[in-house]
Parts: C-alpha cells; structure tokens; sequence
C-alpha cells in the first residue's frame, strides 16, 4: 500500500475501519495499488474474454496473483455496492450507509469488504469460459458468490453454514412464530463477526424485528426481547453438545465487548476491567477477614467476664452492619446485599442461638448455665 507501481497488498481488519474515501475515488482500498489499476484492467479483460481468467489465477503466486485479484476488485466492488450493499442496508434502515462506500459505518463497511472479496475470490476460481461482459458476468453469480463466502466464513468459525432451525428447538419453543424466528436470529448472529457495541445481542434490532413481526410495537424493546433471547438459549441448552458446538463456540469467536466511553463524561471516572478469576473470591475474603476480627474481639470480652449472648449481637451488628470496605459495596454481587443474612439471623431467636454455639465452638468455649435462645 502506498508504492506507486508495487504489487497489491491485502489490508488487515483495522487498516479497512480506518479507510475513508474522498468523493468519486475509484479504489476502496483492500486490495490498493496504481499497478493493478493501469495494467491489470486490460490482462484480466483479456483473459477473461480468452476464457483463461480462472486458469491464470490458479497458476499465479505472489506478486502477480496479487495484481489479478486487485484488478478484479477494482471492477468487482462498484457491483457489489450498487447491486446487493445498497438494497441490504436500506432494509436495515441505514440511509446514509446506502448513499456511499465512504459513508459506511465501520460495522457495515466490514461486510461490504467481505462481500467484495466474495466476489473476488469467486470470479478468479469460476471465470472458465469466454467472458466478453466481465461486469455483466460478475452481476448474474452476485448472490451465489456472496452466499458461498458467506458460509465458508460461517464455517470457519464453527457455526452453522445455514442456519435452520432444529426441530427439537421449535417444540420446545412451542412453534411459537417469534420465537422460533429470534432462534433462527440467534443461530445466524453467533457465526458473523459483526458486534452489537458493548452488548452481546443486538438487542435494538431484534426490537425492531419483533415489533414488525408480532405489531405489539408498545411491548417490543430491549428488555422484552432479552428476556426471550433467554428463553430461547434455555431451550437450546437442553442439549449441551449441540449448544456448545453451534451457539457457544462461534459466539466465543467475536471481538471482546469494549467500552465506548467513559463511565462517567463529567468526573472523568473511568472503566476498571474485572480481575481474573472467581467474581465472589473478593467477597469471600473479606467476609473471612470480618468474621476473624469478629471472633477475636468476642474472644477478648468474654475474657473478661461478658455474657456470650450479650456479645454476640453487638460484636456481629457492629462488624457486619458497619461501613464496609472497597469490597462488599461494590458489584458483582450474587445477591442484592450480600451480608443481609448475617446482621437479619440476630433477629431470630433460633438461629441467633446457633451463632453463640458456633462462635464458642470456634473458641473452644462452653455456655455457661442455660442462656441458651432457643425455643422449646
């Protein structure tokens, strides 16, 4: 990229995201190159019009299978943009994408660069006879190219090259029309590599999707259809092979979720990543630390002659129930407030009982007399 009269060069995904076009530029930019454009045009012409374009691109290496597929993309990706990425994304309600390749979102503008190479790779493996209308030519095999890439691309990551629908997935589904439909979804969303931003499903969409379906518009938003996205996948888990094989493992193959901003735009806070290993590892350390200061300050006041249940209550209500530190106030938590059980057992007679007898039993202690709480 950038020698005026070097061989094409293939961009990776990052070098695409950062192309913008400026107004009437020919070349898109995946496969780049002046060479391919003021001598390639005219050889691939005339191979193809020989019937000897597939031949010569199975023969070629290096360089100069380079300058081939560079001279096709620069006939192929003017087709493909006013013939398929044009009609897909006004489907997908994106006008501005659909009035120029410059305008495509980064998302969109990967697919158009999929479907290009599609393309490309197609006409340089199927270009067997005699081809006087290349553009022509190219437009008839637009679809079947572009469905071909497409699953090969499925295929490479693991997922499904067509999705249907099981039909053990749609009984448990009850056949239900929009269920059965977000399943399907579901089965075609994990083998794109496209992402949903800092979400795993394109929730918006599916909103979208539901509304048109079903025309329950005030019912159709994102919190609705994840709820069903996960009645779906319950359904699908049933069978744990399946599941990790087709949804799974090709959801696993997207790009990681990242934040798109700060947390905070005014106090300048920004995102903290999660530390590997267990969530609950952090809380059930501190949880350990308190009960240990708990116990030692028990140990020491019944030393000096308090009764065990009058401690207790006050030593646990003060430990448990205080200001905690940088830990237990902060997510995840697997319940909405983690030490609930602990300070809400001293109100129980019963259970209170059961503390005081664990807590000696730590200290190796016995209860003097009968103080015992306990209901008979």
């Amino acid at each position: 990229m950038g020698a005026s009269n070097g061989p094409t060069s293939r961009l990776d995904a990052e070098q695409r995201r950062s192309i913008r076009l400026s107004p009437n530029r020919p070349q898109v930019g995946v496969y780049v190159s002046r060479s391919a454009a003021a001598n390639g045009l005219p050889r691939i012409r005339e191979l193809a019009r020989a019937g000897g374009l597939a031949e010569a691109a199975g023969r070629a290496q290096g360089a100069d299978r380079a300058r081939l597929s560079g001279a096709v993309y620069e006939v192929a990706w003017p087709i493909v943009f006013t013939r398929l990425t044009r009609r897909l994304e006004l489907s997908r309600g994106h006008a501005a994408c659909a009035s120029a390749v410059e305008r495509l979102a980064p998302d969109c503008l990967d697919r158009f660069h999929d479907d290009v190479e599609s393309v490309v790779q197609d006409t340089l493996a199927h270009a067997r006879n005699q081809v006087h209308d290349l553009e022509g030519w190219i437009a008839s095999r637009l679809t079947a190219a572009t469905v071909d890439g497409h699953r090969r691309m499925r295929g490479s990551r693991g997922a499904l090259q067509r999705p249907r629908l099981p039909t053990w997935v749609a009984d448990g589904l009850r056949h239900d029309a929009w269920l059965t439909s977000l399943a399907v979804e579901i089965l075609v969303w994990v083998g794109v590599g496209a992402t949903a931003g800092a979400e795993l499903w394109p929730l918006e969409s599916w909103s979208h999707q539901r509304g048109l379906r079903t025309g329950d518009w005030a019912g159709s938003d994102p919190g609705v259809v994840a709820r069903e996205v996960e009645q779906v996948l319950a359904v699908m888990r049933r069978r744990p092979g399946w599941y990790e094989s087709y949804v799974e493992r090709p959801l696993g193959a997207k790009p990681a979720p990242v934040a798109t901003a700060p947390i905070g735009e005014v106090t300048g806070a920004t995102a903290t990543p999660l530390p590997l290993g267990d969530p609950d590892e952090r809380i059930d350390g501190e949880l350990l630390r308190l009960a240990g200061e708990a116990v030692r300050v028990i140990d020491g006041r019944m030393t000096r002659g308090e009764k065990p249940e009058d401690i207790v209550v006050e030593v646990i209500r003060a430990v448990f129930g205080g200001t905690f530190t940088g830990t237990l106030d902060r997510a995840p938590h697997s319940v909405a407030d983690p030490l609930g059980g602990v300070t809400g057992a001293l109100t129980n007679p019963g259970r209170l009982d059961r503390i005081v007898d664990t807590v000696l039993s730590i200290l190796g202690r016995e209860r003097a007399g009968q103080g015992s709480h306990a209901t008979p």
